[in-house]
């Protein structure tokens, strides 16, 4: 039997381009201006005399300047969140992350050898003497330490080896990492004292990144749970180790989320309810519930099976841009592999399109493995959608989106061949980051412009 969910749309802010650009104007001005405090500070001059030390500062400063826009970009804030989305954040986050613990490996490096060349001392015997005599060092060596463990667990091939839940749980070492850090940085860093602009600018980075965190990873999701105070209603398995979770809530007309859009949900019930772990809306909101669907993929997704009607449901979120908000015309091709046609399923179910607007690419092992197959065909019979089930092995030749019956032609002219006008589209892709690649791949080689393609992968 089928099911069909009433919609209700629900206002969200407006995604502004020029959010985007203000972000990282912003981000490089930092940049900017802590190299400039760095040269009013003789840091050029003193290139000369002292290149070692000079040169330390300056990789200090600004690996402390790119941890705290690390910390903003850990922060969600949401206009920032809206403009990029998770998968760009997330390569920014990486990308800021590893930038500033080289730096500051640099910095480690640079000062020991340059204190030590002026001291004339051993390199381990003066790194022994700034340790332990230097204020806020100790802490300093904790903050680093910290770091360090955030940066090594966060290395694609640690990630593997993790669950999600302790990954994220690492990750928040970087927050103490940037904490600790600060004593040391007023107390002996003379940089950032130099000068009333240079205590200004230090104190004002440092007091909007702890802001931003306790007002948008703290504040906003301890308000937002309280309004609206979700509970299980119902548990529905869907498929062998599938289940949708349906949630009730209060005033639910005023929680600005969107089909496509994902939480971070943590279920208070049984061990380990504190990891949160983040599960896409799988049916469009209608202001009266939501559905949230999951694969049994480890711990965390398998307790999903065994919760109770009544059991609260704390989340953080809605995250993600994989919205209605980023479409650019009428027409919609969508690419699901497996349990990723969860949030494409909303944004069918949500989305305006007329009959034959609106194409669907379900990827899946076999006939059994199709999610949702009943509402989607249930969809497509009432709103005109054209469904393609991509069924059976996938090649083992070549990186393919496609089964392995196909493998003769290539992926991008099946596209054409089975979608002519595909350049027209908006295309939304969500599923496992190889078979993800290969559906982009194919779209810009069939002429899908780059800001119609929309994706959101499953790594983390």
């Amino acid at each position: 039997m089928s099911t069909v969910f009433a919609t209700h749309r629900v206002t969200r802010p407006a995604v502004r381009a020029w959010w985007r650009d203000a972000a990282g104007l912003t981000a490089w001005l930092s940049v900017l201006f802590v190299v400039a405090l760095w040269v009013s500070g003789r840091g050029l001059q003193d290139l000369a005399t002292d290149f070692l030390t000079s040169a330390g500062r300056l990789t200090g400063l600004l690996s402390a300047d790119l941890l705290l826009l690390q910390v903003l970009l850990m922060a969600r804030i949401p206009w920032v969140e809206r403009s990029y989305g998770q998968d760009e954040l997330a390569r920014r986050h990486r990308l800021t992350g590893f930038t500033s613990i080289t730096l500051l490996a640099a910095h480690i490096v640079l000062i020991s050898l340059g204190y030590a060349a002026t001291d004339g001392s051993g390199l381990l015997g003066e790194v022994w003497l700034l340790v332990t005599t230097y204020a806020g060092m100790l802490l300093a060596t904790a903050a680093t330490a910290a770091l360090v463990m955030v940066a090594v667990t966060s290395v694609r091939a640690a990630r593997r080896r993790l669950r999600y839940e302790s990954w994220h749980l690492l990750h928040l070492y970087a927050y103490l990492g940037a904490g600790l850090a600060l004593p040391h940085q007023l107390w002996t860093g003379a940089d950032f004292t130099a000068s009333p602009v240079a205590t200004a600018f230090w104190w004002t980075a440092y007091a909007a990144a702890a802001g931003a965190v306790l007002v948008f990873r703290l504040g906003l999701p301890v308000f937002l749970n309280t309004r609206h105070r979700l509970v299980v209603e119902k548990v529905v398995q869907e498929a062998p180790g599938v289940v949708s979770v349906y949630l009730r809530g209060r005033h639910l007309d005023r929680l600005p989320t969107a089909a496509g859009q994902f939480f971070v949900w943590r279920f208070v019930s049984g061990p380990g309810w504190t990891r949160g772990k983040p599960f896409s809306l799988s049916a469009a909101p209608d202001g009266q519930g939501l559905r949230i669907t999951a694969k049994d993929l480890g711990p965390g997704s398998r307790r999903l099976a065994t919760l109770r009607p009544g059991t609260l449901a704390l989340f953080e979120g809605p995250y993600g841009r994989l919205t209605g908000t980023v479409r650019k015309g009428p027409k919609l091709a969508m690419f699901a592999s497996g349990i990723g046609i969860t949030p494409l399923r909303a944004l069918l179910e949500e989305l305006s399109y007329r009959p034959g607007e609106a194409v669907l690419f379900l990827r899946a092992g076999s006939q059994r493995d199709l999610l949702f197959r009943a509402e989607l065909e249930d969809l497509a019979a009432r709103r005109g959608i054209r469904l393609h089930y991509l069924l059976g092995r996938r090649s083992r030749d070549r990186a393919s989106w496609l089964p392995a019956n196909y493998t003769s032609v290539p992926d991008y002219q099946v596209l054409r061949h089975l979608v002519p006008d595909i350049a027209g589209h908006d295309v939304y892709v969500c599923g496992p980051d190889a078979w993800t690649e290969a559906v982009l791949d194919s779209a810009r080689r069939a002429g899908v412009p780059a800001d119609r393609v929309h994706a959101e992968r499953f790594g983390w």
